[in-house]
């Protein structure tokens, strides 16, 4: 073990009371020690939020280059002690999510890699705030083992609804009287448009494209793309993620903090077990609760599920709100269009980088085969707009990644690695040829089969191979599924695989094999990534799966990826974001992320955001709602030129979030 004091290191504009920093709301932090001469594993730190809210901070790890190499980030609760143990494994880039302890929240590990004996600098900082923060660090030391767990003490912190018993906010639900009153008078509500140009589907019935062909489909026209429902009307697709009422709150081993909270014997219908990967972590797997599942029985009894698939549908329709999202609940598909996932992308045993399959090898056609049957069962269902392939790939999250580097890198024997001496011999013929062309020593192509670092580096002619070679790499990852899934389902769409950014204009190959192109795209302003996309050459229409804005009054304690002052704001972001995909030329739909508010300690992976089109108790929230209905109403005549998106943009923060 090797104690680190902090204060013998403070970044400028951070100072320190005892044990208490003060962090600038531009971020502050210190120095952390050198750790080319450190074998230890473990980077501990003992740490306590002194704010009424989340706070997220970064471990940043630089090698030559001015901006950091590695960046692990990670979020606390406000006011609970905890234990961050960050294991300097980390830094080989093998994981994205590598899980979270009881008492903090979600980890994410962004960047390459970086060697312990690159390391130049590192240092612990907090990101950007809407003013400073008081941080206690209790203890930071080195060691060959984890942190110990701090006890979660005694303190109610989430009362019988699933809210955060340390805010108070208009709105707030004081009586099982109040919450089930609301929840039983919505669901009688019948399920209409609140439009009369509008199809069943939620199409616009005064702009008939083409011939109805029975499905969703995509047509251009006047030099803009649309989608069409299946009488052939436009169609603008809007709607929420994760429609499903489900357990979703990560509990296990915060038990002790939540109100009146049933035993599994009790109400075993509340309760789950992580079905989701919960990274490395010694916290494992994970026992999660329902909240929502919780206040919906509470209103309808055993009866809630029938209930709420009327509830929630019927709140949608008549906010004007015509797509379910991914990850919804399948019972509803029909009862509104919907967007789904591949239920399994396709896979190898021997993995490239992270979840970069072997895609030259025979078992990933083969599997491709096998993962694209599960679309038979919905091939003929109308309702259905389309598929996503996947979503957010973990490799690439690392900006400029050649996946030809990580093919010569890997030492495992790979079909990529032959195809790409194959490729090699075939342009150079001989080694010596090679070797003149990438400014190195080869004394044969076996020597390829050896691991090299970074082959891009090498030269000029390696970075054009290396370059082209990952392009058809990236090629084959996305068009051998797309074939095999048109071959399954030749009715509905292919969404594309919803890239997290485009981290390389590489990250396009393969666009024609789709009938949509589809990103996620946190911002206020979504048109530089939609534009993004038309200029790099992708000729499709453009769908944004994921968008959201969140706030900190309205009781959870961190915002989310963009954060705005209040909920007034977050309808008028909402508004902006939305019309502005509706008047882009390539612009078709954007999906909200997500139907409900996430839990206030954590889901299953630690976010803990504002994020929902209804908080835990079911109810909406009231402008983001009224906007949601006036946007619905406006998105068509914006695709049409007829009016321009609105003007009244929010006041944005930085956001908090992990």
């Amino acid at each position: 073990m090797k104690q680190i004091r902090v204060t013998d290191s403070l970044l400028p504009g951070t100072s320190a009371e005892g044990d208490v920093l003060t962090l600038p709301a531009a971020g502050g932090g210190f120095l952390l020690p050198d750790l080319t001469k450190e074998t230890y594993r473990w980077l501990n730190l003992d740490m306590q939020v002194l704010a009424d809210h989340a706070q997220a901070f970064e471990a940043r790890f630089y090698a030559e280059e001015e901006a950091p190499r590695v960046i692990i980030r990670f979020g606390l609760m406000p006011d609970m002690p905890a234990v961050f143990a960050l294991d300097l494994n980390w830094l080989d880039g093998h994981v994205l999510f590598p899980g979270h302890r009881v008492g903090t929240q979600k980890v994410v590990c962004h960047g390459s890699r970086i060697e312990r004996n690159e390391i130049r600098r590192a240092e612990l900082v907090s990101m950007a705030a809407a003013e400073s923060v008081r941080v206690r660090f209790s203890s930071v030391w080195l060691d060959d083992v984890p942190g110990p767990l701090h006890a979660p003490g005694e303190e109610k912190l989430i009362d019988t609804f699933g809210q955060y018993k340390k805010k108070d906010w208009p709105g707030k639900i004081r009586t099982e009287a109040e919450c089930s009153a609301f929840l039983r008078a919505e669901s009688g509500k019948a399920p209409a448009y609140p439009f009369a140009d509008r199809t069943a589907w939620g199409g616009n019935a005064s702009e008939k494209l083409t011939e109805g062909t029975g499905y969703f489909g995509k047509i251009r026209k006047d030099g803009r793309w649309y989608l069409t429902d299946p009488e052939g009307c436009a169609f603008f697709s809007m709607g929420p993620d994760c429609v499903v009422a489900r357990c979703d709150a990560r509990i296990d081993g915060l038990e002790n903090l939540l109100e009146d909270l049933p035993s599994r014997e009790e109400a075993p219908e509340l309760y789950g077990d992580g079905r989701l990967s919960f990274g490395e972590t010694e916290r494992g797997r994970g026992v999660l609760f329902s909240y929502e599942r919780r206040n919906l029985m509470r209103a309808f009894g055993k009866d809630w599920d029938a209930a709420w698939q009327r509830l929630v549908t019927g709140q949608l329709i008549r906010m004007g709100m015509n797509t379910l999202g991914n990850w919804s609940d399948s019972r509803l598909y029909g009862k509104m269009p919907y967007v789904t996932s591949l239920p399994e992308f396709p896979s190898t045993k021997q993995l490239i980088f992270r979840d970069f399959p072997d895609v030259l090898a025979k078992e990933y056609r083969q599997e491709a085969v096998r993962c694209a049957e599960a679309l038979e069962e919905r091939r003929d269902d109308p309702w259905m707009i389309g598929y996503f392939l996947r979503n957010e790939p973990a490799w690439a999250f690392v900006d400029k990644l050649l996946i030809a580097d990580e093919v010569l890198r890997n030492p495992e024997p790979t079909a990529c690695r032959e195809g790409l001496i194959d490729f090699l011999q075939e342009r150079y013929g001989t080694a010596e040829a090679l070797s003149e062309a990438w400014q190195t020593r080869f004394a044969s192509f076996d020597e390829l089969q050896k691991p090299i670092a970074k082959a891009s580096a090498l030269s000029e002619r390696a970075m054009a191979d290396i370059r082209e070679f990952s392009a058809f790499l990236t090629d084959r990852y996305m068009r051998i599924p797309a074939e095999a899934c048109r071959a399954a389902d030749p009715n509905h769409m292919i969404l594309g695989m919803r890239w997290a950014w485009i981290s390389d204009p590489l990250l396009v190959t393969g666009w024609d094999a789709f009938d949509v192109f589809s990103i996620n795209c946190y911002a206020v302003d979504p048109t530089p990534a939609l534009d993004q996309v038309r200029k790099l050459g992708v000729d499709l229409p453009v769908m944004i799966g994921e968008f959201h804005f969140g706030a900190l009054d309205a009781g959870l304690p961190a915002t989310g990826l963009e954060a705005v002052r209040n909920q007034a704001d977050r309808a008028r972001a909402y508004r902006c974001y939305v019309e502005r995909v509706a008047a882009a030329p390539n612009g078709v739909g954007c999906h909200w992320f997500q139907c409900y508010d996430q839990f206030a300690l954590g889901r299953f992976d630690g976010e803990n955001y504002n994020i929902g089109l209804f908080d835990i108790t079911l109810r909406p929230y009231p402008e983001l709602c009224r906007a949601v209905r006036e946007t619905a109403a406006s998105v068509y005549g914006i695709m049409a030129g007829e009016q321009m998106p609105s003007e009244d943009w929010p006041v944005s923060l930085p956001m908090i979030a992990y």
